[in-house]
Order: structure tokens, then C-alpha cells, then sequence
């Protein structure tokens, strides 16, 4: 008896000190579980004589009861403690001010393709979108693209096994349009274009806008008053251009504009190549068999029309030393615009 009342008082003072629900359920395990102290006395209850066991029994039962009864009670002690624990490291300070979300920015492509839609608008421009998914037809055929032209080729062009492709210019949005729309008219066709080529300035995902524009008496002169006015209000300044004479499967006369580079004013840098001069678009009057095709009369109307990358001109603009950049989605590059 006096054994069990020592064990008595050491599992109180055990249990007093517990100082978390853990270490109370090792002392729970210590008296009470099938192990337990309190368990080796009852298998030794058989070893008493007859007329002690009842007494002993009721002892062990008395003492397990209390046992269980300060484990419950320091259990609910520390439970109430952890909670009001909680709550303080949970708590809102009302007073407070609140804290926001860090605003987003639009991608520098967005909003290079926004001040380009705007200037265009306020020449008079209708804005025209059109199916990344094309036909032979409308990306070569309709702009009289020769069959064995390099650029149906499968090193530039992506093309699906049943014949369809991937739009490799925003052309084909113009020929949808003139066949839905009769002249005279000026609109431009703004989205994304593929083509298999992949470095320090190209893509082979990239943007694209094409303007035409067609009426009875549109000159060669109107069109490269019309690039004038729009690289100029573009880059805010009034840059120089020269036209080059080129070759384009749908215009004729046709044409490519150097700017005078933005970086070094001409001056010559390794942006343009010690040049002075940087390429950015290509442009001519749009060829008769093209305005036949959708319907229009050759000799009546004529119209021009010119394609900017406006990737290429995200990087002028911004000084963009490397056109991959745009599309990786680091925050800490797309943060700065």
C-alpha cells in the first residue's frame, strides 16, 4: 500500500509539470497503458493472500481513477493554454492599414501593339484580327506566292498533316477582309505569326501588323508619307527613313525602310551594325493579280500596303538588347515596364 501511494504522488507531480499535451500522453502510456505501473500491480494481485486481494484491488482502482482524472484535468489546462496561444499569434490588428496586392503592368508587346492600334486609329484605320490556323490559299496563294517560292518551303513555314499551317505574316487577314469588304478602305491586321527561325532577334512566335490601303487614286507617295508619319509619332521623334528597293511577292513596286538608328542617331553602334541605319519594315502598292483575286477592279483601284514586326520595334523602343527576353516571363525584366 504504501508503494502504490508513492506511485500516487509521482504521477501527480509528474503530470503537474507537464508543460505540454505530448508529454502528458507518455505519462498516461507510463501509469495507465497496458505496460504501465499500474498494470504490473494488477497481474500481481493473484500473488496476495485471499483476504487481502478485494481491498488491494479496490486500492489500484482508486488510484487509476485519480491518475485519469489529473491527466484529464492538466489535458484541459494545456489545451485552453495552446489555444489562447494561438489566437494571440493569430491575431489581426484592425487598426491596422491594409495591405495590397502589388499591381500588374501590361507586357511591353501589349502595349507596343495598343500605341501602334492607337496611332493607326486616329489615321482612320479600321482594326481587323483574323485565324492563326490558315490554308495554302489565303498565307500563299491569294498574295501570289510562286509554288516553289522559298517561304512555302517546310524550313520557314509550320505546316499540320492536313495541309493546313501555322500564318507565317498577318497577309492573309487582309485577303480575307477585301473579299468581305468593297473600296475603298484602309485597315490593319494585327496578331501573331510562325516561322521556324529562333536567335538573338527572332522568334519563331512573334507580332506582326499590316496595313493596306485601297482607293482610286493611292500613290507611292501616300505611302511613304504614311510611314513617315507613323515611325516618326511612334518614336516621338522625328527620325529619318530611306526606302530601299526590294521584292515582295504581292506588291510591286515594293520596298524596305531603314530608320536612322535610335540608339547612336546615325552615328553608327552595334545596334545597327555601325551602319547607322536599322531595318523595320517592308511596304509597297499592292500587285493587280492580288486586288483581282478578291474581285476588285485592277484598273479602277490601286492600294498599298506594309508589314512591321512590332517585336523588333519593342526593342528600339525600349533598348531590348535581345528579343528572347520578351517571352520568358521574368518578373523581375516585365516589372520594369
Amino acid at each position: 500500500m504504501t508503494e502504490l501511494d508513492l506511485l500516487l504522488k509521482q504521477a501527480a507531480e509528474e503530470i503537474r509539470e507537464a508543460q505540454d499535451l505530448r508529454t502528458l500522453d507518455e505519462y498516461r502510456i507510463q501509469y495507465l497503458g497496458k505496460k504501465g505501473k499500474l498494470t504490473d500491480y494488477l497481474k500481481k494481485l493473484g500473488q496476495l493472500p485471499a483476504e487481502e486481494r478485494p481491498f488491494a484491488g479496490q486500492k489500484l482502482n482508486s488510484i487509476k481513477a485519480e491518475i485519469q482524472v489529473l491527466i484529464d484535468s492538466k489535458a484541459s489546462e494545456l489545451q485552453a493554454r495552446q489555444i489562447a496561444e494561438q489566437l494571440v499569434a493569430e491575431s489581426v490588428d484592425v487598426s491596422l492599414p491594409g495591405r495590397r496586392q502589388p499591381a500588374g503592368s501590361l507586357h511591353p508587346i501589349t502595349q507596343i501593339r495598343e500605341r501602334i492600334e492607337l496611332i493607326f486609329k486616329e489615321m482612320g484605320f479600321l482594326v481587323a484580327e483574323g485565324p492563326e490556323i490558315e490554308n495554302d490559299y489565303y498565307n500563299f496563294e491569294a498574295l501570289n506566292v510562286p509554288a516553289l517560292h522559298p517561304a512555302r518551303s517546310m524550313m520557314d513555314t509550320f505546316y499540320f498533316d492536313d495541309g493546313l499551317l501555322l500564318r507565317t505574316h498577318t497577309s492573309p487577314i487582309q485577303i480575307r477582309f477585301m473579299e468581305l469588304n468593297p473600296p475603298p478602305f484602309r485597315m490593319i491586321a494585327v496578331g501573331r505569326v510562325f516561322r521556324r527561325d529562333f536567335d538573338l532577334t527572332h522568334t519563331p512566335m512573334f507580332h506582326q501588323v499590316e496595313g493596306l490601303v485601297v482607293d482610286e487614286t493611292v500613290t507611292f507617295a501616300d505611302l511613304k508619307g504614311l510611314l513617315t508619319e507613323f515611325l516618326q509619332t511612334f518614336f516621338n521623334s522625328p527620325v529619318p527613313l530611306r526606302f530601299r528597293p526590294s521584292y515582295f511577292p504581292f506588291t510591286e513596286p515594293s520596298a524596305e525602310v531603314d530608320i536612322g538608328c535610335v540608339r547612336c542617331e546615325g552615328r553608327g553602334c552595334r545596334i545597327c551594325k555601325n551602319t547607322g541605319w536599322l531595318e523595320v519594315l517592308g511596304c509597297g502598292m499592292v500587285h493587280p493579280k492580288v486586288l483581282e483575286g478578291v474581285n476588285i477592279d485592277s484598273e479602277r483601284y490601286r492600294g498599298f500596303a506594309f508589314g512591321i514586326g512590332f517585336d523588333r520595334l519593342a526593342l528600339l523602343r525600349y533598348s531590348i538588347p535581345d528579343l528572347r527576353t520578351l517571352f520568358e516571363n521574368d518578373l523581375r525584366f516585365l516589372q520594369q515596364f
